[in-house]
């Protein structure tokens, strides 16, 4: 920088400068000057890209002031339009599908939905894998279009709020405990079995057990006894014919060879056996099959 003198001197005086012979230019010459065009002219280029590739980006993304491609932004939250695939955890109020449309959940390992209290901690997951559809909660219910529960679940009892419950598998319903229920039916033309193959079938009913079959048989199988127990009553088997095909005869008494009529006679155990009619009872004459 060229350094000034300034000298003081009365008015009218002349006096002449003395000529510096150093003289200093301001200003960037010479290859400082070229690098500096050639580093304005890089960040030139630079923002010329970053412009581009903003734009590009912004066409290929599909930005509007509505929202993102297929995501709009609405006053009820967002739409989105399409199949989306989602690589993190979606977190959401609420999810619902268009009308015309179904709302489809998929993945290649499994979905699984959570629900979680203030704290963060999850108190309900449904969890839809390859080979099963697992719920954990407190209890799962499944409710009808106005609302009537119709199969509720909880840790002590299932509920099945249904007029109809229907088994349609070829092997019926397996229960390992007890069942309450008002009516067992089977489908029309179709056969009702009530079966235990290794323990006991047991009916109880405080009014009564009915058991009625409007166009076929009745059949009651058991490899070892079947008791018929009324502990306020009577059994009544009523009935155009009852036969006991397989029911022990007593002997034939000698008055009564051309007789077919018999009584039956009971042990004091319960044991039935036939003996053949007379004018008076013929069971003491017989009783030696109650030993």
């Amino acid at each position: 920088m060229v350094r000034e003198q300034y000298t003081t001197a009365t008015e009218g005086t002349h006096i002449e400068r003395p000529e510096n012979p150093y003289v200093y230019k301001i200003g960037i010459y010479g290859w400082r000057k070229r690098c500096l065009y050639l580093f304005v002219l890089l960040l030139l280029i630079i923002l010329v890209v970053n412009l581009a590739l903003t734009i590009w980006i912004l066409k290929v993304m599909w930005f509007s002031p509505a929202g993102m491609g297929h995501l709009r932004v609405t006053k009820d939250g967002l739409r989105l339009e399409g199949e989306s695939e989602f690589l993190f955890p979606l977190y959401a109020k609420e999810i619902h599908s268009r009308v015309d449309s179904s709302l489809l959940l998929q993945s290649t390992q499994n979905v699984t939905v959570n629900a979680r209290n203030s704290e963060g901690e999850v108190t309900g997951r449904l969890k839809v894998g390859p080979k099963m559809v697992e719920v954990q909660s407190q209890q799962f219910q499944i409710n009808s279009n106005d609302g009537k529960p119709l199969f509720t679940v909880d840790e002590k009892e299932v509920v099945v709020g249904t007029d109809k419950l229907r088994v349609t598998g070829p092997e019926g319903a397996l229960f390992e405990h007890s069942v309450e229920t008002p009516l067992v039916r089977a489908d029309p033309f179709q056969d009702l079995r009530l079966e235990s193959p290794t323990r006991r079938l047991s009916m109880d009913a405080p009014r009564g057990v009915h058991l009625q079959a409007h166009a076929g048989k009745i059949e009651v199988l058991s490899q070892m006894d079947i008791l018929f127990h009324s502990s306020d009553g009577m059994l009544v088997l009523d009935a155009e014919t009852v036969c006991l095909p397989k029911l022990a005869q007593g002997t034939w008494g000698p008055s009564g060879s051309s007789q077919s009529l018999y009584e039956i006679c009971a042990c004091p155990d319960g044991k039935l056996y036939l003996s053949v009619a007379g004018v008076g009872t013929t069971c003491q004459e017989h009783s030696h099959i109650c030993l």
